[in-house]
């Protein structure tokens, strides 16, 4: 292709990228007139600071336009050009700043609940793991009381009465030996973390670790559930569960469905080389995990300063919880719906 061909082709794209240099940068060496930057970032979606969503694309098809233009030993002029519309995108990409607030904030109120329904497959697979077993062994509990023994040791059945005895001065769900609620905060962090990272990082056994560890839990949760029911601490194990298990429990199943992705990639790669396959599922599942570590931060949070004051009406507390889990439901459908589109 004759040279006048090529930038007659490609001319528009590289004026929309330098108008969005122009905007990022100023005052760089590409030496831009800064007229009318605020009405053209609008048109173009790129402001505050950041480039739009369509700038990496556009500076791969510049490097790929330089390289060619080498290649076919273009005029200098047409290098000199690229070469400094290449230097720039790469400033602003790898170079700049960045904005982890804003980023930060983004993928919390975005990047995660999209990555949420994007995986829906495999979530809704971890969902029904943990959901039916606890749901097949509450009512099996419930009509034959001793088989919390199956699923609990005796040591473990006494200690969760003790949590949950409504005679329980100030605090319910942690020992006695927690002086303060921070103290809690931190236990309740270590524990939530722990069962949530055994849950995805077992993933990697071909998806049967996190299988495991969501029947376990899914089989504790209902089996525990009917042993208070029959013991009659229905109230205080409810009122403290409703208060933070929206967060707490959504975050164990996302941390299931993201272990088995990675289970996913190595049974079944398709294609691609295992460890490719295993490469892309955990660069996905992984913002998952980044999102469930928020996730739990806040069920400690609310576990520890909300859900264990007995002092608090046990009505406000089935309140509160219900706007709890009907939030997490509008967040993971909802957010991020327009960016999206």
């Amino acid at each position: 292709m004759k040279q006048r061909a090529f930038e007659e082709k490609y001319h528009e794209r590289w004026e929309r990228f330098e108008a969005q240099l122009k905007i990022l940068e100023p005052g760089s060496d590409l030496r831009f007139s800064s007229a009318g930057r605020r009405a053209r970032a609008a048109e173009l979606g790129t402001g505050a600071g950041r480039p739009s969503a369509e700038f990496p694309r556009l500076y791969r098809e510049i490097c790929r336009d330089l390289s060619v233009s080498a290649q076919r030993r273009y005029s200098p002029r047409l290098l000199d050009r690229l070469n400094l519309l290449a230097l720039g995108g790469h400033r602003q990409l790898y170079l700049r700043s960045t904005d982890f607030l804003g980023q930060f904030v983004r993928f919390a109120t975005m990047g995660f609940p999209q990555k949420v329904r994007e995986h829906w497959r495999p979530l809704a697979l971890a969902s029904a793991l943990f959901c039916l077993p606890a749901l097949l062994i509450f009512l099996a509990t419930l009509a034959h009381p001793e088989l919390v023994y199956s699923v609990l040791s005796p040591e473990r059945v006494r200690e969760f009465e003790a949590m949950y005895d409504p005679s329980a001065s100030h605090r319910l769900g942690t020992n006695r030996s927690a002086e303060s609620d921070i103290s809690m905060f931190g236990f309740y962090i270590a524990n939530n973390i722990g069962v949530s990272f055994r849950t995805f990082a077992t993933g990697i056994l071909g998806g049967v670790g996190s299988a495991f560890f969501l029947l376990l839990n899914g089989l504790i949760l209902g089996a525990l559930s009917a042993h208070v029911i029959h013991i009659e601490f229905a109230g205080p194990f409810f009122s403290f569960v409703i208060g933070h298990g929206s967060v707490e429990l959504t975050a164990i199943v996302i941390s299931g469905g993201a272990g088995l992705m990675l289970g996913y990639a190595l049974i079944a790669p398709g294609r691609l080389s295992r460890a490719e396959a295993l490469r892309r599922a955990a660069s996905e599942s992984i913002q998952l995990i980044m999102g469930v570590i928020v996730m739990l931060v806040m069920a400690a949070l609310l576990e520890a300063f909300w859900s264990s004051k007995v002092t608090i009406p046990q009505g406000v507390k089935y309140g509160v919880g219900g706007c709890l889990w009907f939030a997490v439901f509008c967040y993971f459908t909802l957010a991020g719906r327009r960016r999206e589109a």
